[in-house]
């Protein structure tokens, strides 16, 4: 059996939609997101490239950091 097809859905894209996040932030940091990133809260909530492409970033400086504090605690201990 066939489904009649409205006119209006001959334009309608198929797919789905990824809500936007729902982010509690300060002016701070906004001003922080903006100095170390580029982009405001308003922007990374909306488009998941950029939220993926920041903590991306943020996964690399979080292991350099800690491979940091590594080779301190070894240069103190030994």
């Amino acid at each position: 059996m066939l489904k009649k097809v409205a006119k209006s859905d001959y334009n309608r894209k198929e797919g789905f939609v990824i809500s936007q996040l729902q982010l509690n932030y300060t002016s701070e940091m906004e001003k922080a997101m903006h100095s170390a990133h580029g982009v405001g809260y308003a922007l990374y909530s909306l488009k998941h490239e950029v939220r993926m492409k920041i903590e991306e970033k943020r996964q690399r400086n979080y292991i350099k950091s800690q491979r940091m504090i590594a080779d301190l605690d070894r240069r103190v201990h030994s």
